[in-house]
């Protein structure tokens, strides 16, 4: 299959494009003649309804340009709100810096909208070295300035946990007293770090310092004490603090019960709350209803949203989500699109994680055209556009397919919409390319995925390696194994694992071998994947002898057997003709229930026993197998059948196997 025009976008992508240094000057609508005609409200109004804020900012210089309208702190504010809002740091400084030539000074609002801006980026330390600045732009420090740095520095990705003390100091030095904002930054910043004794004395503290912690502050120490597992410990907390009326403490405290699956007591969390005072909510009743759609209890589920029904709280978006996908996840798409219709007739709008839930269940299902109409839908709604995981699933339905044309017509739709790949849907595209064995153009995109700043993963190299093994490929797939470091990636067991199923289906015996060798030399750990591959492999070559070996240096290092282990000894017991002992081994795995070994175990070991020990015995462990409740299937007849004709001859089978299910 090839590409056809038009998918050359296939292993590329748009980057977005930031505002120019250089602006046009297009006004959003032609100043009066007259520049005392032009009011400050009049413009702030007109910077605010612009959606598209290049437009914005360009008609904000052509003011400036043009001397029609002299800007104040109100519209200064604005244009700092709309380019915060949209990470448009560069811009951003330019106004600050334009800010300073006019002397106009820099609210307390306007400043912290650029702290956030930091903070939304990601960028805490950027916001610091901005703090230090904060004079050069005519404000002051303030107890809400410090609380927003706080906050920028807790929310960065790199965490400058080290940073929030020294800051809190400095505030205090300053003659600032923290209130209750401050203080909830601080509990954040213990409980993310896991601190969280820490934050139980800073509650205490904050009381003796005439500071009342509030709902956020007990819900903060609560939730993250519930998330570390310490569940008892937390309810304790809300005891000894008064905290149990405290509708979002108890939610806390609801999903904490639900990730250990104590259901009963979730129950009854919810009925103390009622006897409290405390009406459960939305979230309340939408934390049960998500656990419970997650673990399959779907009707339980429907059960506790009749429940709320009932109560008067009406069910939200994320309550229909999580219904919608118990019942994906249970196979039951009909009842889960029908609930998308109920949700939409009841008024509730969907959102873009419903509308991902709804697609992700129509693709595993394969109903891809109807998830390609859904996402037709979602990009002619305003108010929610298709996003990456939206595509992403829409690929990765074609990809489970193999339809590369289905699959490519999405990338592309998608980079039209501009939006960037992501590196899962990099990943699912090297898949298919590799599934239609286009195994040059996989290649290329993993290349093009580094240079567009989305660097492949070891997931991405191990689908490429796989689709190398199964094409027959494996001595491509080997050097692709040495070339990952030069991506930043390290090959892990998984690599490997797929390195050594290729070299035993290309029947290169000696090399897999030597991988094996130089494994257990660098003491890279083998999983039971790995052990069942090699098995099945030295199995696949006639290598009984070594199938069980490997199995006692398996053992040896505390990997237990799954029934894909099972099956393999029991045949290399069986053609080494040790059926005694596979037998034996196939009581003790059953004994043990560790194992429920499979119709494939029990015919292999019915041949080794016609082969060993004739047809005679071989009846006998049928019987055996039947009183168990293992019930043949036509492979298993199929090697009674030929032990039959074996010792008996053409004749005698037929009514031997006769008086057999006669008596059956």
């Amino acid at each position: 299959m090839y590409l056809k025009d038009g998918y050359s976008l296939l292993l590329k992508h748009r980057k977005p494009s930031s505002l120019p240094l250089v602006l046009a000057t297009r006004p959003l609508n032609p100043p009066p003649s007259s520049a005392s005609l032009l009011h400050e409200s009049h413009v702030a109004h007109a910077l605010r309804r612009e959606p598209n804020v290049l437009y914005a900012l360009q008609h904000f210089q052509y003011l400036t340009n043009t001397l029609a309208f002299k800007h104040t702190p109100l519209t200064y504010h604005v244009m700092i709100e709309k380019l915060g809002r949209n990470s448009e740091l560069d811009a951003l400084h330019y106004i600050l810096h334009q800010m300073k030539i006019e002397r106009i000074p820099c609210s307390q609002d306007s400043f912290i909208c650029v702290l956030n801006s930091y903070k939304n980026s990601g960028l805490g330390d950027r916001a610091l070295k901005m703090f230090y600045r904060i004079k050069e732009f005519g404000c002051k420090p303030t107890v809400k300035i410090y609380n927003h740095l706080l906050d920028a520095l807790l929310g960065e990705s790199g965490n400058k946990f080290h940073m929030i003390g020294a800051v809190y100091e400095n505030m205090r030095g300053e003659g600032m007293e923290p209130n209750v904002f401050t203080y909830n930054v601080l509990l954040k910043a213990l409980c993310k770090n896991g601190k969280l004794d820490g934050a139980c004395k800073l509650l205490v503290e904050m009381s003796k310092r005439g500071c009342v912690p509030d709902g956020v502050s007990y819900t903060t120490v609560v939730a993250a004490m519930c998330e570390d597992g310490r569940v008892e410990e937390a309810r304790e907390v809300a005891r000894r603090f008064g905290a149990e009326g405290v509708v979002s403490v108890c939610n806390a405290l609801i999903c904490g019960l639900c990730r250990e699956g104590r259901v009963g007591e979730v129950f009854g969390l919810m009925d103390e709350m009622v006897g409290n005072g405390v009406d459960p909510n939305v979230v309340s009743y939408s934390s049960v209803i998500s656990w419970l759609s997650d673990v399959g209890e779907v009707e339980l589920a429907l059960a506790v949203l009749g429940k709320m029904i009932r109560r008067g709280c009406r069910p939200n978006v994320h309550t229909f989500s999580s219904l919608m996908k118990g019942y994906f996840l249970g196979g039951r798409v009909g009842e889960g699109v029908g609930l998308w219709r109920v949700m939409v007739l009841e008024g509730v709008r969907p959102n873009v994680v419903v509308y991902n839930t709804l697609l992700n269940g129509l693709c595993c299902s394969g109903n891809l055209a109807e998830a390609v109409d859904v996402c037709g839908r979602m990009e002619k709604d305003c108010f929610c556009r298709p996003n990456v995981t939206t595509y992403s699933t829409l690929v990765h339905g074609f990809v489970k397919a193999g339809d590369l044309q289905g699959a490519s017509e999405v990338w592309n739709k998608m980079v039209n919409c501009g939006v960037r790949p992501n590196v899962v849907v990099y990943t699912s595209m090297v898949d298919v390319l590799c599934k239609n064995s286009m195994f040059d153009q996989a290649y290329r995109l993993i290349d093009n995925m580094a240079t567009d700043g989305c660097p492949p993963t070891v997931v991405t190299f191990n689908t490429f390696i796989k689709g190398l093994c199964c094409g027959g490929r494996v001595l491509w797939a080997m050097r692709v194994v040495d070339q990952m470091q030069r991506y930043g990636c390290l090959p892990d067991t998984r690599t490997y694992n797929e390195l050594l199923d290729g070299l035993f289906s290309v029947n290169e015996l000696k090399e897999a071998c030597e991988l094996i060798r130089e494994l257990e030399e660098r003491k890279v750990e083998l999983n039971l994947v790995t052990y069942n591959t090699v098995m099945y492999g030295f199995s696949s070559h006639g290598k009984e002898e070594w199938v069980l070996q490997v199995l006692g240096r398996m053992l040896v290092n505390g990997v237990k057997p799954d029934a894909i282990t099972v099956n393999v000894v029991i045949y290399a017991y069986s053609k080494l003709g040790k059926v005694r002992t596979a037998i034996q081994f196939l009581d003790r795995i059953t004994a043990g229930k560790e194992l429920c070994p499979d119709i494939i175990a029990h015919t292999s070991l019915l041949w080794g026993i016609c082969n060993s020990l004739g047809i005679e015995e071989a009846i006998v462990y049928l019987n055996k197998m039947l009183n168990k409740g293992i019930f043949p299937n036509i492979a298993t007849w199929d090697v009674l059948v030929r032990g039959f004709f074996k010792k008996l001859g053409h004749m005698g089978p037929i009514r031997i196997l006769d008086d057999i299910l006669g008596k059956g």
